[in-house]
């Protein structure tokens, strides 16, 4: 591999969400600064959405570093779960006894004992989900139940939900309304622009141990911006590519011909370099005919 060659200690364009290359961008420190608001107030559901490739596994580990000592946080990774999946999963994460063994009829019951027990030591608990888009419509409905478990003063479990933008089209489904109306938080984590791209690869390369002449211009990173619209998980296949073609032909600066064939080896950008490249072709043939045409009627005058 391309370690050595460059100078790195690690690969810096892995697709494995690694808090350890968390950088602080604007909408991924609004977004932390929201859910741990969020969850001080100790109510309802909070919800954060993002297209596929906008990091929201890795601000979810990131949330799960930062959240305050006194939450306890059940995390479920995959929530492709029926309810009584759903239910058993959360009372193992929780803690609960004979979680794995007892029917699905007392489930509820021990979740409930469980949260009350983590009340009265001091707990707070928040119910984490990744990709919650997954959730079949019957554990959406689940989920909104857990919510009914409350003390007099605050409600016994939050829930977190990370997912991509089909979320939002089914809670805007009737069917839904009543779990729509209990997400008092929310947030829309967006791309890239050309500027945090061309720091976020840079940030990147410096935290995997890079220490040598700028491998990426400006100028370069701006294009990796563009071709990938500003979305992280583009911008690490792209780059780690890029640093593959460079090592391969011994080369220690990336160049646009190693994005070019980047591009043209990355599953849904080929159709991005050929049509610059079309428009390119037709511009230049615009000019040539256009040359062609002011001689053919100097021509004809002399």
């Amino acid at each position: 591999m391309y370690l050595i060659h460059f100078g790195l200690r690690e690969l810096p364009f892995t697709l494995t969400p690694n808090t350890s290359f968390y950088l602080g961008l604007e909408s991924h420190n609004e977004a932390l600064a929201v859910l741990l608001t969020a969850l001080k107030t100790g109510e309802g559901f909070i919800k954060v959405v993002g297209e596929v490739g906008t990091g929201k596994t890795l601000m979810c580990r990131k949330l799960l570093n930062e959240i305050p000592e006194h939450f306890v946080t059940a995390y479920i990774p995959n929530p492709y779960l029926k309810p009584d999946e759903l239910r058993r999963a959360v009372a193992v994460e929780l803690g609960a006894k004979q979680a794995q063994s007892i029917s699905a009829e007392l489930l509820t019951q021990r979740i409930q004992q469980r949260l009350l027990e983590l009340h009265v030591r001091g707990h707070s608990v928040v119910l984490i989900l990744d990709e919650a888009q997954a959730l079949p419509s019957e554990s959406l409905e689940a989920l909104r139940l857990f919510t009914n478990l409350e003390t007099e003063t605050r409600k016994l479990l939050q829930v977190v939900l990370f997912a991509q933008p089909e979320l939002d089209e089914r809670l805007a489904e009737k069917a839904f309304r009543q779990l729509k109306q209990r997400i008092t938080f929310s947030y829309k984590l967006r791309a890239m622009n050309a500027r945090e791209v061309d720091y976020y690869i840079q940030h990147r390369l410096q935290v995997a141990g890079h220490k040598g002449p700028n491998l990426f211009s400006r100028s370069l990173a701006t294009k990796v911006a563009n071709v990938s619209d500003g979305i992280p998980r583009l911008v690490n296949i792209i780059c780690h590519k890029m640093l593959m073609l460079g090592y391969g032909e011994g080369s220690y600066k990336l160049t646009n011909k190693h994005l070019n064939r980047a591009i043209q080896d990355t599953e849904g950008l080929q159709q991005k370099a050929p049509r610059k490249f079309y428009l390119i072709s037709l511009l230049i043939a615009t000019v040539l005919a256009g040359l062609y045409f002011s001689s053919n009627i100097f021509g004809m005058l002399v």
